[in-house]
Parts: C-alpha cells; structure tokens; sequence
C-alpha cells in the first residue's frame, strides 16, 4: 500500500485531465506498459511534436501505477500566474534556458529521492515531427543520479494541440494516441554523454517509428504525418528554417518592448 503524501494539485490536475481526455474520446495505445518502473527514481525520455504531450503522458502513467511524474519545464510557463502556481503544485522543475545548472541540481536531487523526471531531450516541439537532435541533458543528469533512462515515444498527441496548429474540437475528438515506451537501461558514467545521447535518440526513433507503423488512422496527405511518411507536414529542413524565423520574431519584439 502507498505511503506517498497526498498532493491535491497534483490529484486535482489529474482529474481534471481524465475529464478533458475522457470527454474528448482520446483512446490511448500503449506498448510496453510494463516498462514503467512502480518505484525508484527514473528519467522518462519523450518525444515532443504536441503541448500536450507531457499531461497525456501522465495521464498515461498516472492509470497504470499511480506515480507521479515531475516535468522540467520552461522558466517562462512558471512566470505566468495561473500556469505558474499549477506547475509549482504539481512540483515540475523550472528550467531558465540560460542559466540551467540549477535545475539540473534540482533534478538529480528528485531523482535520488526516488522521483520520476520527465524530459523533452529535443528541447522544444518539433513542426516536422520527426525525432531531432538531442541535448546531452537527459543521459548526463540520468548517469549522475544513477537512475535508469526510459525512452518514451507519443504519437497522435500533436494531433490536439501543436506549434501553428490548433485543431478544432470537433477535430480531436476520439484521436487515437499511441504511447511506446522502451526498455529501461542505465548510462554509463564513464561513457561519452554524446555517444549515449545518439543512442538514445536511435531507440526514440525506432520506437516512433513502430508506433506510426501501427497507428489506426491513415495519416497520408494530413497536416500531422511527416513529409517521410506522405505527410504533408513540414520536413525537417523546412522546420528548421520555420524555427529560426519564429526566434528572430520573438527576439524583435522583445527588443521593441524594452
């Protein structure tokens, strides 16, 4: 029997994400269930194409074992006043892009307490949904802490909400989600951080791609299948230069504002 403290902004958020997702009809598809420890610290290493990728993963996990998943997110989401107390409540990992050895310190000390981190190792949602380059972060701060890496891929998420893209209800209404999650390995300290990233990103892929393989809906000539895939979603190269465009906007505004 579970002796973890009670949470309610944690319970209270999950409700109310069984309501959204249950009220819209989502259907999850998970392979590799098992694969979620029930105890002890681990990294969850996610693929990252929708902002709802990190409530459907607990929403996912939460109905499996009840644990908890603590996200490291963006220091910008906490600054905002409702979002801001919900993330600290539900005790995610505030992340300044500019200055991050705090919240890496933060997370090897959840971690060695026996807390389950989530991380988007691609830093960002990706337009091309594709699995792109990723930071060293999630293997470094896994080796460190000594915890297990389990790689995590979800597709059909983006299909609710992504970059440039809001479906309508009526649109996401009874998507299909499918969750992959991989075996759990340890990274060796003494290994090249870079080295064990490109594996992982390797794992993440191959569990996409079985994940796209077997998805229920036909995605070719649809806004959310990759170019590879007959998608008429962007290629990578082209998401990039989407990417870059929407950082030198977001800068000149800052600018003016100053």
């Amino acid at each position: 029997m579970s002796t973890r403290p009670s949470e309610p902004v944690y319970s209270t958020a999950i409700a109310a994400g069984r309501t959204l997702f249950g009220g819209l009809g989502i259907k999850q598809i998970v392979t590799g269930a098992e694969n979620i420890p029930a105890t002890g610290g681990a990294v969850l290493a996610i693929t990252h194409f929708g902002y709802m990728d990190f409530a459907l993963t607990e929403w996912m996990v939460w109905g499996r074992n009840r644990r908890r998943i603590r996200f490291m997110a963006k220091k910008g989401a906490f600054d905002k006043p409702v979002v801001g107390w919900l993330l600290r409540g539900m005790r995610h990992i505030s992340v300044d892009m500019k200055a991050g050895a705090e919240a890496f310190s933060q997370a090897i000390v959840a971690l060695r307490k026996g807390e389950m981190l989530g991380v988007f190792p691609e830093a960002g949602v990706n337009r091309s949904f594709t699995v792109r380059e990723l930071k060293t972060g999630t293997v470094r701060m896994a080796a460190e802490a000594g915890v297990p890496v389990i790689p995590i891929a979800v597709w059909g998420g983006h299909r609710l909400l992504t970059k440039g893209r809001k479906p309508s209800l009526r649109e996401a209404f009874r998507t299909p989600v499918s969750f992959a999650v991989g075996s759990a390995f340890l990274v060796d300290s003494t290994a090249d951080a870079k080295e064990s990233t490109i594996a992982l990103r390797k794992t993440l892929e191959s569990l996409l791609e079985s994940a796209q393989a077997a998805y229920p809906v036909d995605g070719r000539g649809k806004w959310w299948q990759p170019a590879h895939l007959g998608g008429a979603a962007p290629t990578p190269e082209e998401a990039a230069v989407m990417e870059a465009e929407r950082q030198r906007q977001k800068a000149a505004a800052e600018a003016e504002s100053r």
